[in-house]
């Protein structure tokens, strides 16, 4: 796994420590997490050498929470650098280990062919990892985050101070536009990762928030 120390990831960092199903979790980071549930096992490694520094890893499934903005990455070749080259190299790790399923997080509006920049590049990804050996790829696309960063990010926070309001407004085939937590998208994908289903998924917000709804107490995702 990559990604734990953001919104989405952490909170899947913490569900799946806690699902019994789950024998072991790999994550890997470029600082140490601190403290982890005993079946977390942290490898702290430089991203921009990850496809030597992993290369031997080995997973039935890989999980990508991989994201930063252009604001915070400081420019767009470095958010390119995160949202799509460490996305990409991890990935093909995942292809060399043969593991069965890759899950990513992407984001609303992602195109390759969109004049958006950020847009674009996760359009980009999502066509490249479509490429790849995988059985099982599911990508999901969530809209606003709801949840605490750890850096600030000023347009999110009056988004989400907005959001009750926006979300109300939203109906219908709009609905994929309603902010999501980011403990919702966590379930999602770790229900997705608890299920085999061979093929090529892509869920927009309001899926991903279906799925979320739909976990049962007895899957210890509650």
């Amino acid at each position: 796994m990559t990604g734990a120390t953001g919104l989405v990831g952490n909170e899947l960092l913490l569900l799946l420590g806690s699902i019994e199903h789950v024998g072991h979790v790999t994550v890997l980071t470029r600082k140490p997490l601190g403290r982890f549930p005993a079946k977390i096992e942290n490898i702290v490694l430089d991203f921009d050498k990850l496809a030597t520094s992993a290369a031997s890893l080995k997973a039935h499934t890989f999980i990508c929470c991989l994201g930063t903005t252009i604001k915070v990455a400081g420019s767009q070749d470095a958010f390119r650098k995160v949202d799509y080259d460490y996305v990409m190299d991890f990935a093909k790790i995942a292809e060399k280990a043969q593991a069965q399923k890759f899950l990513v997080i992407s984001a609303m509006g992602a195109n390759a062919e969109s004049s958006v920049f950020y847009n674009r590049v996760k359009g980009e990804m999502e066509r490249d990892l479509r490429k790849l050996n995988i059985p099982q790829i599911e990508i999901f696309r969530p809209s606003l985050l709801l949840g605490e960063r750890k850096e600030h990010r000023t347009g999110e926070v009056l988004a989400q101070k907005l959001s009750p309001v926006m979300n109300a407004l939203l109906i219908g085939s709009l609905k994929k536009y309603k902010a999501i937590a980011a403990k919702d998208v966590a379930k999602a994908m770790a229900l997705a990762a608890l299920n085999f289903n061979q093929g090529q998924f892509i869920y927009e917000s309001d899926e991903i928030q279906r799925m979320s709804d739909s976990i049962k107490s007895d899957v210890g995702l509650e």
